[in-house]
């Protein structure tokens, strides 16, 4: 067909089109993002931190206000399309369809909210609510687990909810976060930090103090256990420029001791950053937030700005940057894919990122309560750790501790504490519960038999079992559940947060939660899938997502 006015082979004559294909640019929606972003720059690595600006300001990202960022980034539809709709937490709208209305509520339905009543609580919201002016709906862990069963308002959480408490917080129509009383700048300065980083700057050597982090026995908190200090070296020894990025997506069901420390003591882990980003040379460092963290995302962007008041870190040197909804991004490549403005894809290694990371340099990844540890031990000395010592095992561990025991919470004890410590620690099973089986480092690590009550619950001591120790969430069941259920939960949770890049961990989810619920459970397929997901996952949450089905199917075969 000719385009050009020109006769086509029929003899018709055809007009040119009065438009480019593709999405049309309306010049108000334009307007709107111009005066939105007003003078901040239009880089590529900023689109998700743009995208929730749109987002926060008009409740979802309509294709024309989408079109309209397109224009203004220079970047094709196509790709900020295919960034946005990576992300739960953004939501699309396309020509034509209405947006969804104006208030959001989010039920968690984690395992420690599912064991408090989740599910009837999000049925009994779905009844109550007018759907044209509330959107109820599931969503994953929000790291409140010691308070189940959670609910997220706006930005706004409810602790232990109920009906009658969610409808009284929408009454009064404030959905903003509620900002705990922690340490602030002052405060932390007063008693002594920031001390240790100015006099490292001051004529620190980088390898005493990475000497000290190694005798300290510090390892990655985040749930990989590599030791601290190792890291440090390897990254120096490539060329610069070096980043630095902290992993605060802690995401992992059952998870919730990063919040825990940042919402008390934010500075501990800003200047074990600062520590490690002076020990490498790092030009700019990066905090990467979970979106879930909505008072914590606060509490760093005005602790940030402290520091560069009192002229600690120059302005834009410490950026912060807000996750969206994705639990892959706790997979360090995959987060500095998002931080650059990316899905969250993970990567195929070597290269390793302390080599090639963020835009293609050398970059250190630290989990929040890592750099915490960093802080603490640089001021107190290694023996902060490794002094104490409990069954053969040196350290402390900060266990995330939910589900059925007494009271909930973050508890600092020797790195060689087994469940039955933990739980004692808890203030011993809830009334009315006997110990099952417990979640000993969330999902990933499976789920395992009260039998196995002597082991102790840290690195290395696990893998035996099936299991390891990960993030350190626990998470135990009692007579009254049904490990067969949770394991379902597990399970489900992963479906969901398949990135999608591999099809064993895609598919492989899928089919597992089919087959899981099935009456009986077929053991020999079940096998199968497992060992093909394990082998062939690109990263590891396609490669850990079977533990919970095979631990259930060892110690559990009643229940499947």
């Amino acid at each position: 067909m000719a385009l050009d006015g020109r006769d086509d082979k029929g003899g018709r004559r055809k007009r040119g089109r009065p438009t480019p294909k593709g999405r049309q640019l309306d010049d108000a929606a334009w307007a709107e993002i111009r005066a939105l972003l007003g003078d901040r720059p239009r880089r590529r690595d900023l689109l998700i931190e743009y995208l929730h600006l749109i987002q926060d300001e008009y409740g979802h990202l309509s294709a024309l206000h989408l079109r309209a960022l397109a224009e203004e980034m220079n970047l094709p539809m196509a790709e900020i399309w295919e960034v946005a709709s990576f992300y739960a937490h953004f939501v699309l709208v396309r020509e034509g369809e209405a947006p969804p209305p104006a208030l959001t509520i989010r039920v968690c339905d984690s395992l420690s909210c599912e064991l408090a009543g989740a599910e009837d609580l999000r049925k009994a919201l779905e009844r109550g609510m007018d759907p044209s002016q509330v959107r109820v709906i599931r969503a994953p862990c929000m790291g409140r687990c010691d308070t189940a069963p959670a609910v997220e308002i706006g930005h706004r959480h409810v602790d232990h909810a109920t009906p009658e408490a969610i409808a009284e917080v929408v009454a009064s129509g404030d959905f903003h976060p509620r900002i705990p009383d922690y340490q602030g700048f002052d405060a932390y300065r007063a008693e002594g930090g920031y001390r240790v980083l100015l006099e490292l700057r001051a004529g620190g050597d980088w390898k005493a103090v990475q000497e000290k982090i190694l005798s300290a026995g510090l390892r990655g908190l985040g749930g990989a256990g590599f030791p601290s200090g190792k890291k440090w070296e390897f990254v120096r020894a490539n060329p610069g420029p070096r980043y630095l990025a902290v992993n605060g997506d802690e995401g992992e069901p059952g998870t919730f001791k990063d919040r825990y420390y940042l919402e008390r003591t934010p500075h501990l882990m800003l200047e074990g950053m600062l520590i490690a980003a002076w020990a490498v040379e790092a030009e700019r460092c990066f905090i990467y937030m979970r979106d879930e963290y909505p008072a914590v995302l606060e509490i760093l962007r005005r602790e940030i700005a402290a520091l560069e008041a009192a002229g600690i870190v120059p302005p834009g040197h410490v950026e912060l940057r807000r996750g969206a909804g994705a639990y892959i991004c706790g997979e360090e490549s995959a987060m500095l894919e998002s931080i650059e403005g990316k899905r969250g894809l993970p990567r195929l290694r070597p290269p390793y990122v302390a080599q090639v990371g963020l835009w293609g340099q050398p970059t250190l990844v630290h989990n929040v309560e890592t750099l915490h540890w960093v802080a603490r031990i640089c001021r107190e000395g290694p023996e902060i750790l490794n002094s104490v010592e409990r069954n053969g095992r040196r350290g402390l561990r900060s266990y995330s501790v939910s589900g059925r025991v007494a009271r909930p919470g973050v508890y600092l004890l020797p790195a060689g504490s087994t469940i039955r410590d933990i739980i004692d620690a808890a203030g011993g099973m809830a009334p009315g519960h006997e110990f099952k089986a417990y979640q000993p480092g969330g999902p990933s690590s499976g789920i395992l038999p009260a039998s196995l009550d002597d082991v102790p619950l840290d690195f290395d001591t696990l893998q035996p079992h099936g299991s390891f120790i990960g993030s350190a969430a626990v998470v135990v069941l009692s007579d009254k559940d049904s490990v067969r259920a949770a394991a379902l939960n597990m399970l489900r949770f992963f479906e969901s947060e398949s990135c999608g890049q591999c099809t064993p961990c895609r598919v492989g989810c899928e089919k597992a939660v089919k087959l899981m619920q099935a009456e009986s459970w077929d053991r020999e397929t079940l096998g199968d899938l497992a060992q093909v997901m394990a082998d062939a996952s690109i990263c590891g949450l396609g490669q850990a997502a079977p533990n919970p089905i095979l631990l259930t199917m060892k110690h559990f075969p009643d229940e499947v």
